[in-house]
């Protein structure tokens, strides 16, 4: 029997009735909702503005704009995934699995996971996301939960509902196109809008908050560590030399500013590295992604698999470096005796390069240029 989030089953290695309990206690417990907007006699997305987790001081109003009169959610959140066949590959979803969608998005991985028959729980920091997996995803919700959460608390999240392990994980890096194309969100060098970059709507500091408060040693610091910015000095001289005759508050502002120090070269902005940086910094993208790559030997089962789309050299030197100490079997270093065996091995390659998207791929949807996946295998032992 295929197991579903909605059916009781007696294995608890599987997301059971009795997992989807254990997440609702959780979620009463733990988050402040609107429970007139969680389908209790059906499990799916949590469409909510309130999700405040408890210790936390509570966070101002969602300020995701509403929308259109008329428009579908699924239509204004638009996000093809990336290298998705590729992914399904690795990760082998089946009939009776359970899979984790760390960075929901749209659905786009999610949809292909569950159109495979397995369970899928997916999480997204982003209140638009959310809302358009939902209703692309209904036909699927015996089968599907959605939280609006970081996927570095995911571990939390398991151990509460009695879900001990899945039997994937995928992740897609980055930032998603939806939230580029829109200038609201203030993620875009080349459209006006506030400079914002915040991720989860609700987070009580703004990329504006950085430029505008943080020293200029700190903000060198910043787009040099996160953007790889050589010139990361001269930068953040400027914005604060401006920034003392008038605060920055506009993307295009920032953007003008920064192409003002900077030689363009090639076709990519003077501005790319730098908004890239604060982007990270914001929304510890980085810091999610180390927490999240330490957790997965725990979470995955054995034989379950996890996948990771990255998008830039930061965030792939990250998942490159942790499989490579969570896959080698001996350590030697010159000062011992002899080889010993490696306490953090848990994970298999399953493959030594990152895929690349195809050619195909790429003239479809130019943004895959830069993707690069790599996958690993939970050894048993």
């Amino acid at each position: 029997m295929t197991p579903t989030f909605a059916n009781p089953i007696t294995d608890v290695a599987t997301l059971s009735g009795n997992a989807v309990m254990g997440l609702r206690r959780w979620l009463s417990n733990v988050l402040f909702l609107h429970f007139d907007l969680w389908p209790w006699n059906s499990v799916g997305a949590i469409p909510t503005q309130a999700l405040t987790v408890r210790g936390m001081r509570k966070k101002p109003q969602d300020e995701t704009p509403p929308e259109p009169s008329g428009t579908r959610r699924e239509y204004r959140y638009q996000h093809e995934p990336v290298l998705l066949h590729e992914a399904l590959a690795f990760l082998q979803p089946a009939p009776g699995k359970i899979f984790i969608d760390a960075t929901l998005g749209g659905g786009g991985h999610a949809a292909s996971l569950l159109a495979a028959g397995a369970s899928v729980l997916g999480l997204d920091q982003d209140l638009a996301a959310i809302m358009a997996a939902e209703e692309r995803l209904a036909q699927h919700e015996d089968h599907f939960v959605a939280l609006r959460m970081n996927y570095r608390s995911i571990g939390e999240v398991l151990e509460e509902t009695g879900v001990d392990q899945v039997d994937g994980i995928i992740a897609d890096l980055g930032v998603s196109s939806y939230q580029i194309d829109t200038a609201e969100r203030g993620f875009s060098f080349q459209q006006d809008g506030p400079l914002d970059m915040r991720m989860d709507s609700q987070g009580a500091r703004t990329a504006a908050d950085i430029i505008n408060e943080n020293s200029e040693e700190d903000l060198a610091r910043i787009f040099f560590e996160f953007g790889e910015e050589r010139l990361s000095r001269r930068v953040a001289r400027v914005i604060v030399k401006r920034r003392a005759l008038r605060p920055f508050h506009r993307t295009l502002d920032l953007a003008e500013v920064i192409a003002s120090v900077l030689p363009r070269k090639g076709k990519a902005h003077p501005a790319t590295k730098v908004f890239q940086a604060l982007r990270l910094e914001l929304n510890d993208e980085l810091g999610a992604l180390r927490d999240l790559l330490e957790n997965a030997p725990r979470l995955l089962k054995p034989g379950g698999r996890i996948a990771i789309i990255s998008f830039h050299s930061l965030e792939d030197r990250i998942v490159k470096q942790t499989f490579a100490r969570q896959s080698t079997e001996w350590l030697d270093r010159p000062e011992w005796p002899e080889p010993r065996r490696n306490p953090d091995l848990s994970f298999r390659l399953l493959s030594k390069k990152p895929v690349e998207a195809s050619s195909e791929e790429i003239s479809r949807n130019p943004r895959a240029r830069s993707a690069r996946l790599r996958a690993a295998e939970r050894l048993s032992s």
